[in-house]
Order: structure tokens, then C-alpha cells, then sequence
């Protein structure tokens, strides 16, 4: 997959203050904050960094955690994973694969089959609807 390298300044201004804060400085929004923790809609959810797609909506679910939640990637190769100690914890981050941008992590607590939740923030993603990505 081809990488896109922006310098800072061209993610400033591509980035809104609170994206660049998450994708770029790998922040986290406020739970039950985001506005695609509650979204039921159909359709796919890009990196708001680069549009690439990430996840799709027949793989998210409620998880309670007040972040979007997803089983898994729309390929396992769109996302790359990151140990992150951070905070006096040991977790592992999730990336855009193409941007680099920080998305959020994944637990192994999710619901089977695969067991996996991926707690995504709302601002680091972009959301198309089925009908503007002409799938069915």
C-alpha cells in the first residue's frame, strides 16, 4: 500500500484542531463524545486522515465503552498495530496503515467469534453511507 507522508505543517492544515490532536499526537476524545459511537447507519468508515476505508458497519457494534466499536478491519492489512505503554498501561494501538494516524486500540474482549473490540475514536474516522459508495 502506497504511504502518505505529509509534513506537519500540511496536517495542520488538513486536520481540524481535535484530529490532529488524535490522528497525529495519537489523543483520545472524551467517551460518549464522538458522533459515530451511536451511528447505526449503513455503510463504511474511513480514515479521516487519508480515506482509506477501515471498517466496515455489519462489523460494529455496542460495546458500552462510548467509543465506536468493531470486530475487525475491512482487511487486516488497512490497519497496523503498535504496542503503546502509555499511561502505566500495556495496550496495543491501532493505525491507519496508509497515514500513519492514530485511531485508537484493540482489546481482547470483544464478542465472538473473534474476540477482538476495536475502540475507535469518532474524530479520526469519516463515515459514507452505503449509497454514497454505490455497494450494496
Amino acid at each position: 500500500m502506497e504511504q502518505l507522508n505529509l509534513s506537519e505543517a500540511e496536517w495542520r492544515q488538513r486536520l481540524t484542531p481535535a484530529q490532529y490532536h488524535v490522528l497525529r499526537e495519537a489523543g483520545t476524545e472524551r467517551a460518549f463524545s464522538g458522533h459515530y459511537d451511536g451511528n447505526k447507519a449503513d455503510g463504511v468508515y474511513r480514515c479521516a486522515g487519508c480515506q482509506l476505508d477501515l471498517f466496515d458497519s455489519d462489523d460494529k457494534y455496542d460495546s458500552g465503552s462510548g467509543w465506536p466499536s468493531f470486530t475487525k478491519p475491512v482487511e487486516p492489512d488497512r490497519i497496523s498495530e503498535h504496542r503503546d505503554t502509555a499511561h502505566g498501561m500495556i495496550r496495543t494501538e491501532v493505525r491507519c496503515a496508509r497515514c500513519d494516524g492514530h485511531q485508537g486500540h484493540v482489546f481482547p474482549d470483544g464478542p465472538p467469534p473473534i474476540g477482538l473490540r476495536y475502540c475507535i475514536n469518532s474524530v479520526a474516522l469519516d463515515f459514507r453511507g452505503r449509497e454514497q459508495t454505490g455497494e450494496d
